[in-house]
């Protein structure tokens, strides 16, 4: 898909909540070139994840510490002990919103945290929602600002807690959806997750090798890399 095409048509074919169903170290690298779309009265906005983290759940061995699950389920938490292929939207520093999709069975609590999309569709709106100003140049600088970290992710596409915490991204009546356009990731980099107080050097962060558009391009280029044979 080229960036700003496809205006008012939801790309490729919706993810199914199969795909969801395994650990999120798992997942996470196959969710990578996967489209984020978000549909609503502003319009279509769409970008590819080109970023994830993995967090895992209670069951794990050892428990993951740096997850919102590790100690049980709260009111907060609860999608994430529900149906995998859930939005789990939380609030950081009472102004900024992450989203997460949860995986594993139900009970399971395991949830990917989309750190970064390159931005495809609904640029305009994006660039709106950012109060960033219109630049018709659009130059990758200008793009990354967009939606490179989670927080403007969220920003940019107008995700939010109370409307969209709980929403199925594998249902196609969802205003937020996660689709397959058949884009291919040739290499994955694996690094430790960012900006998080435990379980540092855990390698659950990652991202599409290469790609301009992640949150932490010095930190992605000290990881590991795996090859499209290797997921």
């Amino acid at each position: 898909m080229k960036i700003g095409s496809q205006r008012g048509k939801l790309p490729g074919r919706l993810v199914p909540r199969s795909f969801f169903k395994t650990s999120p170290d798992r997942v996470a690298p196959r969710l990578l070139g996967k489209v984020l779309v978000h549909s609503g009265p502003s319009g279509l906005m769409a970008g590819r994840i080109v970023e994830v983290e993995a967090y895992l759940g209670p069951h794990n061995n050892p428990p993951d510490p740096a997850a919102h699950a590790h100690r049980g389920i709260t009111p907060r938490n609860a999608v994430l002990f529900g149906l995998s292929g859930h939005a789990y939207v939380y609030s950081i520093y009472g102004m900024y919103f992450c989203l997460n999709i949860s995986c594993e069975t139900e009970g399971h609590a395991g949830s990917l945290l989309l750190r970064a999309l390159e931005p495809l569709v609904g640029l305009e709106q994006m660039a709106r929602n950012r109060g960033l100003p219109p630049d018709a140049a659009r130059t990758e600088a200008y793009l990354r600002r967009l939606t490179s970290g989670p927080g403007r992710l969220c920003q940019a596409l107008g995700v939010e807690r109370a409307s969209h915490n709980g929403l199925d991204v594998t249902d196609a009546r969802s205003p937020l959806q996660v689709r397959d356009d058949g884009y291919a990731v040739k290499d994955v980099a694996v690094t430790p997750r960012i900006g998080i107080k435990h379980a540092v050097d855990w390698p659950l962060r990652f991202v599409v090798a290469g790609n301009g558009f992640v949150s932490g391009p010095a930190r992605m280029r000290t990881g590991r890399v795996l090859g499209a044979g290797s997921r």
